[in-house]
């Protein structure tokens, strides 16, 4: 996320204008937006127009709209954030106070405007716009013909990409065309790796399957580093961990991320950081109930008695 301006009052009303960049800036925009809120964005808006004649021709326009939010929808598999509203301004095409929904897109800039700007909406624009928070993991979730990788960041988890492909069955006395298939699949994953993978920032690659197929991947990815001299690969070995998994589907990526071995390679993450507090606090609930609440109102209790050693937030609150 991109800011590239900020205007807050004393009474702190005002103005941000940002730029999603990457999937995960539409998370942090679905957790900024309120009822009541100003949107500005650009967007399309059908218009029918009629001609002297009576005909009539219908045309896409892209035109600059501000709406009072009313509605928020945000799908979390695509990253796709509509916003649903009334339009607030005079518009040559939209008449004042007419329905529009404003569909916010990657690398184009929107402004969003609120009475009262909270301390945690300013930090989450903080933490969206520093590199430094980004993802700090990556994940390769596999077994033979399915690959998922991942990027698994502070708010969620992003399929950077899906590979299919079909692969050859073993045939008696010769495993040639499935030998061949599992390579190609294998070269797949490995561009994809360099191409959405930053090691600069990610600490970990872990790399999951049942069986062996985990196994062979890295064998083909450290041979075909030293045969085109990647010397982004090599240096970058010692990142990358073998696991086992159930299957090759994103949802194996939970269990893999619970494995203790991962979590002590985790260690320094801010993933990991998360699961131990939601762990700590599953324990307590189980061994000691009295030292753990949940709800507002249990919560409320054991603040106003100074008694609250770590307080977790769910987003849905904002």
């Amino acid at each position: 996320m991109k800011l590239t301006s900020k205007h807050i009052e004393r009474d702190r009303s005002g103005t941000v204008t940002l730029v999603p960049e990457e999937p995960e800036d539409m998370w942090h925009t679905y957790n900024l937006l309120c009822v009541g809120d100003q949107l500005r964005a650009s967007t399309v808006r059908r218009i029918v127009s009629e001609s002297a004649t009576g005909s009539t021709d219908k045309s896409a326009v892209r035109l600059s709209l501000t709406v009072s939010v009313e509605e928020v929808f945000f799908d979390t598999q695509a990253c796709v954030l509509r916003v649903n509203g009334r339009n607030a301004t005079e518009n040559k095409f939209v008449k004042l106070g007419a329905y529009h929904t404003i569909d916010l897109e990657l690398n184009r800039p929107f402004t969003l405007g609120k009475a009262e700007w909270d301390s945690i909406s300013l930090e989450r624009i903080d933490d969206a716009c520093d590199i430094s928070k980004r993802a700090d993991i990556a994940a390769v979730v596999m077994q033979e013909g399915v690959a998922n990788i991942c990027l698994v960041t502070e708010s969620m988890t992003i399929v950077r990409q899906r590979i299919e492909t079909s692969i050859p069955r073993k045939r008696r006395g010769t495993t040639t065309d499935h030998d061949k298939g599992m390579n190609r699949f294998y070269d797949q994953i490995m561009q994809s790796i360099v191409r959405h993978v930053d090691f600069a920032v990610v600490k970990v690659l872990i790399i999951a399957s049942p069986g062996f197929v985990k196994d062979n991947l890295f064998k083909y990815i450290m041979d075909s580093a030293v045969k085109t001299e990647n010397k982004l690969m090599i240096e970058n070995k010692n990142k990358i961990v073998l696991v086992h998994c159930s299957s090759g589907h994103k949802h194996a990526l939970t269990e893999v991320l619970q494995e203790p071995a991962i979590q002590a390679r985790l260690s320094d993450t801010k993933y990991a950081r998360e699961v131990r507090t939601l762990e700590s606090f599953y324990k307590i609930l189980a061994s000691e109930p009295s030292k753990a609440f949940y709800g507002y109102k249990y919560v409320q209790k054991a603040a106003e008695r100074n008694a609250v050693g770590v307080l977790m937030v769910s987003d849905a609150l904002f």
